[in-house]
């Protein structure tokens, strides 16, 4: 008799938290499925803005560009840009005031508001921390932090430095350097965290979830990662691995990045025989093809920038914002934007780059944006 009593409460008990999950379970789905129709009529609210806009408005938004040291304000309106890049010179001997009231002045004269980009990775490359005007101490490089304090140091310094860039009216850092490297004398070493890629990838994770919850915009580079290349500021690179040493490897920390809700993927200058002998990686549909349909990202890519060498050497200077974007590129990183937004409108009025393809594009950027709640 106890014996079924058991039971019974046992069977009533199970039934009632049966009964609570399913309720939870019913919330959460609710949940989850106005979330998806919130960003339906998000989506659909893009593209009317979009189909309002002109080729001219379009293809501005598809460049973010190295800040001019003259006129950058009025330059915003005249080409409609999409973003600034800022440097280590638009910092130096200037005041906190004087860059919060720059940056202020160029987000005046955007019709859409700008993404206002940086290189803060800490370490080798800080853009402005290591001015004592804006920080008593440079941010330290990724390798520094985790062996102090693992990840989770790593998880704070990068709350810290959200913090830091959103104060001064920056909303995309160009980080998580993704590459795997484990060999002091590779190139890119000393901005990677320096161990392999499953700890690579734990680290990208880390990073990209501090950043989303900070709401400032993340940058994987340098996909389809550098391994022990040379520095393509100065030249070409060629990469022989094999693709396997990727889909085994490289692509892991991207992918992991992808997973925790990554904003944008940088593609670097190397020429990558196993999926494109013929062109660097930037300028190659077959890399771009692998990041979207195998890494399955669907975020904003971005060139890295079109004034290095690697690629100055390689196509004219005109031609390769054109050919970036029929590689299926977003975001185009550029200085000499004066000359190539107008060479890619032409393009596009000459029917050498599809206009879906440019909306395509630019829905990715402005849905970025709202994300950033910069509309």
């Amino acid at each position: 008799m106890i014996y079924l009593k058991k039971i019974l409460a046992f069977s009533i008990f199970l039934i009632a938290v049966l009964s609570i999950y399913g309720i939870i379970s019913n919330k959460e789905s609710d949940k989850t499925d106005s979330l998806l129709n919130e960003n339906n009529e998000k989506l659909d609210e893009l593209e009317k803005q979009i189909a309002d806009m002109t080729i001219e408005e379009k293809v501005g938004q598809m460049f973010i560009v190295r800040c001019p040291k003259e006129n950058a304000a009025a330059l915003v309106s005249q080409y409609h840009l999409g973003g600034y890049i800022l440097f280590s010179r638009d910092f130096e001997d200037k005041t906190k005031e004087e860059v919060i009231n720059n940056i202020s002045s160029y987000q005046e004269n955007a019709e859409i508001p700008l993404l206002i980009g940086v290189d803060e990775e800490g370490g080798t490359v800080t853009r402005i921390s290591k001015y004592k005007e804006f920080r008593e101490e440079p941010f330290a490089s990724p390798q520094e932090l985790y062996n102090e304090g693992g990840l989770s140091l790593i998880r704070e310094n990068t709350l810290d430095k959200s913090a830091f860039l959103k104060a001064l009216g920056i909303n995309v850092n160009f980080a998580p350097v993704s590459d795997v490297s484990t060999n002091p004398s590779d190139y890119i070493y000393n901005r990677t965290i320096g161990l392999d890629a499953n700890m690579t990838s734990q680290y990208v994770a880390t990073v990209v979830t501090a950043m989303k919850e900070a709401k400032i915009g993340s940058v994987l580079k340098h996909f389809p990662g550098y391994g022990n290349n040379v520095d393509t500021h100065t030249g070409i690179s060629i990469d022989t691995r094999s693709y396997e040493t990727f889909v085994e490897q490289d692509f892991l920390p991207f992918a992991s990045g992808i997973k925790a809700g990554a904003d944008i993927v940088l593609v670097s200058h190397n020429i990558v025989t196993s999926m494109d002998p013929d062109y660097p990686a930037s300028l190659s549909k077959n890399v771009h093809d692998i990041l979207r349909n195998v890494l399955d990202f669907d975020g904003v890519i971005v060139t890295d920038d079109l004034y290095m060498d690697a690629i100055k050497d390689y196509v004219g200077n005109e031609e390769a914002a054109v050919k970036a974007i029929m590689a299926r590129n977003d975001l185009i990183c550029t200085t000499d934007f004066e000359t190539q937004i107008p060479a890619v409108i032409e393009a596009v009025k000459n029917g050498t780059i599809s206009e879906s393809e440019i909306n395509a594009s630019v829905k990715r950027i402005l849905n970025l944006k709202s994300k950033l709640n910069l509309i």
